[in-house]
């Protein structure tokens, strides 16, 4: 089984923050920042992990802040010279999922003096990522720090060039929202504009991530941006359009699967057949889907499957999940299998009851099929 996620915040990362604050700082209370840090940390989640440690960072760091950055900054490992996935705390320093607290302590102390967190953060997010920190200083100093990472944007660093990106998202997971971003995405626009052919390709990712997260309130937003920055992208672009437009391609959006090539209807018949009819939660659902083409002509195919979940009044809620990709040939029949998981997750509860399943092609509902979900 593997190590849960939760774990990667430990006694032992505890107790090495401890000795690298201790190492820059000989007056550093180790003791008392362990005794707090460490007290039912094992039955803690990750980001209740992560707040508490940043509790007792607050408890035993001087209460003097650009005193307090200072010493974290010295105690950080040297920075990373790539995308800093594997980092880790070592004998070198502080870095890896110990930055989680430390971010969490600079966004709350340093909210008094934002050039200073800011500069902190600069330092932080090279050895971890500062997404997190820097949304609370977005939130309460928009001006100056949307004004920092403009200058950020050109930044050597590509950490520090993806926390420009990442740090902004409207919606970040896990993160605050920022809800004056939620309603108007322009102030971020310039800055995605800037690194969207980004050299590194981490940079790039969280640039698609932020256009994905505009889509969900903006999607006209996303689909005037392939307007404009599709036609003759290079390869890279191209990827990361294409990622940035994975949610509007799941819904059907008429303007994104026209940007893609995917506007037409299908020209031919579809099948859909569901097995078992009868399914206990847990168990698998077996789509299969069945394709004749009518057309003379080749047809791409955008193809995802929307399962309607019963929801506890009754009611059903839609979950559109990703299919097939597929260029069907002229006159060509094909059939597409797929195995559905039924399990619970922390974000949607499993209800009994009947529930549809509808298949889209290019947005465009094309067949449709009925199970009975039992306890």
């Amino acid at each position: 089984m593997a190590e849960p996620f939760k774990n990667l915040i430990n006694d032992a990362l505890v107790q090495a923050c401890g000795q690298h604050l201790r190492r820059v700082w000989p007056a550093f209370d180790r003791t008392q920042f362990e005794r707090q840090a460490l007290d039912g940390l094992a039955g803690l989640e990750m980001k209740a992990r992560a707040m508490q440690v940043a509790d007792a960072l607050e408890a035993t760091l001087p209460a003097d802040f650009d005193r307090a950055a200072g010493l974290i900054e010295r105690a950080l490992a040297p920075a990373a010279s790539d995308d800093g996935l594997g980092l880790r705390t070592s004998a070198a320093g502080l870095a890896g999922w110990i930055g989680w607290p430390l971010g969490e302590f600079i966004a709350r102390r340093g909210l008094a003096e934002p050039e200073r967190a800011l500069l902190a953060l600069h330092a932080l997010t090279q050895r971890f990522t500062a997404e997190f920190a820097i949304r609370p200083l977005l939130v309460q100093h928009f001006d100056l720090t949307l004004a920092t990472l403009g200058q950020w944007r050109s930044d050597p660093s590509p950490h520090v060039r993806r926390l420009v990106s990442e740090g902004s998202r409207p919606r970040l997971p896990w993160g605050l929202r920022i809800q004056r971003l939620v309603a108007d995405p322009s102030p971020t626009l310039p800055l995605l504009r800037h690194l969207q052919d980004d050299p590194s390709e981490y940079v790039r990712r969280s640039v698609a991530n932020h256009l994905n997260d505009i889509a969900k309130d903006h999607p006209a937003v996303v689909a005037d941006w392939l307007r404009d920055h599709l036609p003759d992208a290079p390869p890279e672009r191209r990827a990361l359009l294409r990622h940035a437009s994975r949610t509007l391609v799941k819904q059907g959006d008429a303007r994104v699967l026209k940007a893609w090539g995917l506007g037409q209807a299908l020209r031919g018949e579809a099948r859909l057949s569901l097995s078992p009819r009868r399914v206990a939660v847990g168990a698998r659902l077996e789509l299969v889907l069945e394709l004749t083409s009518t057309s003379a002509r080749p047809q791409a195919l955008a193809i995802d499957y929307v399962v309607h979940h019963v929801k506890a009044n009754g009611s059903t809620s839609p979950k559109v999940f990703k299919g097939w990709k597929r260029t069907l040939a002229p006159h060509e029949h094909c059939r597409l299998v797929k195995s559905h998981p039924l399990k619970p997750v922390t974000t949607r509860v499993l209800y009994p009851g009947e529930h549809r399943v509808d298949v889209q092609v290019n947005g465009k509902v094309v067949a449709s099929g009925t199970f009975r979900l039992t306890a």
